[in-house]
């Protein structure tokens, strides 16, 4: 039990990592002017397709990890369905947040200051928790697959 808790944390981390790092050097090779619409906080078409591969490689990267701890089935099913829970409650500021107006942005803007002001589609804040949920079970299967099958 303790080591399928731990493997959901470090799963949990391992996305959380790999989303900050992936997304912070996106952020740095597309800067400001590509990664929002022009003098806003919106992100820009540019931002929203190229950040899906990367919130794929980093859900599946997470129930890879959690998978080769955990070394059964059920860790992360329950890692998956984290994800989708917490997705879609940190999905609820955003849907609140979509109808009014952004911010204007004037010119570059720190990686933090981006962080705080970005704003993305809804559909995109809806659609990512599933996303994340699915690349956690791919991730895991990947790990089954290597290893010859996991025990229940």
């Amino acid at each position: 039990m303790a080591r399928s808790i731990l493997a959901v944390v470090a799963g949990y981390a391992t996305l959380a990592l790999v989303i900050f790092v992936t997304f912070t050097a996106l952020y740095l090779v597309l800067g400001a002017d590509r990664s929002f619409e022009p003098a806003s906080y919106d992100a820009s078409t540019l931002w929203v397709v190229t950040s899906f591969p990367l919130g794929v490689a980093a859900s599946v990267a997470a129930g890879y990890v959690c998978a080769s701890i955990a070394r059964a089935v059920r860790a992360p099913q329950v890692l998956a369905g984290v994800v989708l829970v917490l997705g879609l409650l940190f999905a609820i500021p955003v849907l609140r947040a979509a109808d009014a107006p952004s911010p204007a942005r004037a010119g570059d803007v720190s990686n933090m200051e981006a962080m705080q002001g970005a704003r993305q589609p809804k559909w995109v804040a809806l659609v990512n928790p599933f996303i994340g949920a699915v690349g956690v079970l791919a991730g895991a299967g990947l790990r089954r697959r290597r290893k010859g099958g996991a025990r229940d």
